[in-house]
């Protein structure tokens, strides 16, 4: 899978390369200075053939040294360039001071100040003010461009209006390892990164202010791994999620149902009921072999007027429930989705104290707020919680005020960061839900799935999708997944499912659509 690096790493492999003998500063900022180009004739072709007008906007570090880059290679193609310096362009760093040079033998350099008085009908604006480098709220000339990009006021004229905005590396203001704008950030529409997307472009904030995002190489793909010691982030995607790595891709030739795994699910009372369901069917069309929904003998009419394919198995208490699983050949649990706060309670020891893979959604995760050290304390290593961010707060109060908190300064904490702690402290998987959802270990290690940019899929704040996605891991789960790697997969088979639907989609059509989506993986596999 892809790497997402923060500033740090991203420095590292860049210091390690130039020590390396394998590239100088220079060649990196060229590079960098092409990327921003052939990433802006890709995505506004016009440009090619109607050169305009353009301002760079080059800040006081490397960031501004790509900027200046960038305006001499659209001058080449015939634009009109102004460059408006953020700092005393003496005192860039060495290899920014070069190129800096090169323009102003050719060209004046603007003070920053003068930007704000713009009033020439531009093209293009690029911002090459801070880039990964914002590490505090902006203030004076670059806080007031920020401002002057972003807002609109009766009278003024906005140059959002007319032209488009590129940001390199990353949008002014925006924190590079979490997303989270500090104070104020850019809104591009476009951003223009190199050799690995950061975490920023993906977390919390990031994307709206992204706009669409372009990663170009500069030739490190050779570099070995990042020296540097934080754990990286890995980008989930179909690239991993092939035959023979993902067991839900195909059922072995001569196994039976058991072979391919036993998911139980835990329903709750009269009328509460279809939760459990949705799990229970995406488990099923995930690969489970066979799929119990296990409710109350109340409800037990109910559902079995609601199920085919899935099995049905009364449990009144918890004593019911470890009668269930003497039966050794069930493999995964899946406790929470309509189950009830009481019944949660009653049931999640047992479920725990079995050792099976279990995932824990919704009530079984809300029913222990009072007391979430109760719950960990039960916890073991093939667990996955899947809060949304309600529950998080319920469960990890202090970590998620953090994440909360305005930031005072970055890097930021993160939601990786967030779900990384509350790992730690369960002791086992935790997937934090949103656009950008992590999964993180107890160990550290960290998979991203966004459903951001071209895999944005709003439609999935819909009731009952995350039902299905707590399905889909218990699934999983049951074929014999690691806990990572059932969460992790899950997350993006659910996504891939919400594309595959669009628009319209309510969460009984998820679990539908995993097969056409498994079909097309497998299609696409060696």
């Amino acid at each position: 899978m892809p790497e997402l690096l923060t500033a740090d790493q991203m420095r590292a492999v860049e210091r390690a390369a130039i020590d390396n003998g394998r590239v100088t500063g220079l060649d990196l900022m060229e590079r960098a200075g092409r990327g921003v180009i052939a990433a802006m004739l890709e995505h506004w072709p016009h440009f090619a053939v109607t050169p305009g007008r353009a301002a760079v906007l080059c800040g006081p570090g490397n960031n501004g040294g790509d900027g200046f880059v960038v305006a001499r290679l659209l001058r080449d193609r015939g634009w009109d360039v102004t460059v408006f310096a953020y700092g005393e362009v003496a005192k860039l760093p060495p290899d920014a001071a070069i190129n800096a040079q090169g323009w102003t033998e050719t060209a004046p350099v603007q003070p920053a100040s003068l930007f704000t008085d713009l009033r020439e009908e531009c093209d293009l604006i690029v911002d090459a003010i801070l880039g990964i480098g914002a590490t505090r709220p902006l203030q004076g000339a670059i806080e007031a461009t920020v401002k002057f990009l972003n807002e609109y006021k009766p009278g003024e004229r906005k140059p959002r209006d007319r032209c488009r905005i590129v940001s390199v590396d990353l949008p002014t203001g925006l924190c590079s390892d979490s997303g989270r704008p500090l104070g104020s950030a850019v809104r591009a529409d476009l951003t223009v990164t190199f050799h690995r997307a950061k975490p920023g472009h993906y977390l919390s904030d990031g994307p709206a202010h992204c706009g669409r995002l372009s990663v170009q190489p500069l030739g490190l793909d050779r570099e070995p791994t990042y020296p540097h010691e934080t754990v990286s982030a890995t980008l989930i995607g179909e690239e991993t999620l092939k035959r023979g790595q993902v067991p839900c891709l195909g059922k072995r030739a001569g196994g039976h149902k058991f072979s391919h795994g036993h998911a139980v699910v835990a329903a709750g009372s009269v009328g509460k009921g279809g939760a459990a369901r949705l799990s229970a069917r995406a488990a099923l069309r995930i690969g489970a072999g066979l799929v119990t929904v296990a409710p109350p003998p109340a409800a037990l009419i109910e559902n079995a007027a609601h199920l085919d394919a899935i099995m049905l198995h009364a449990i009144r208490d918890a004593r019911g429930l470890e009668e269930m699983l003497t039966d050794e050949r069930i493999k995964a649990l899946c406790l929470g989705p309509g189950l009830g706060g009481d019944r949660a309670r009653d049931l999640v020891p047992v479920a725990l104290a079995a050792s099976r893979g279990t995932v824990l959604d919704a009530d079984a995760l809300s029913a222990f707020a009072d007391d979430p050290q109760e719950l960990f304390a039960m916890l073991h290593d093939r667990c996955v919680l899947t809060p949304h961010g309600g529950e998080f707060a319920r469960l990890f109060p202090d970590i998620a005020d953090r994440l909360d908190a305005m930031p005072a300064r970055g890097p930021a904490f993160s939601r990786m960061d967030a779900a990384r702690a509350a790992a730690a402290r369960a002791g086992c998987t935790v997937l934090l839900k949103g656009p950008d959802t992590v999964v993180a270990d107890p160990d550290g290690r960290i998979s991203l799935n966004p459903a951001v940019y071209a895999r944005a899929a709003p439609w999935l704040a819909t009731a009952g999708s995350g039902d299905v996605l707590s399905g889909m891991i218990a699934g999983l789960l049951a074929r014999g997944d690691t806990p990572h790697e059932a969460a992790a997969t899950a997350a993006w088979l659910h996504t891939e499912c919400a594309l595959e639907f669009g628009p319209g989609l309510i969460a009984e059509d998820l679990p539908e659509q995993i097969p056409a989506v498994l079909r097309r993986l497998s299609a696409n596999s060696p």
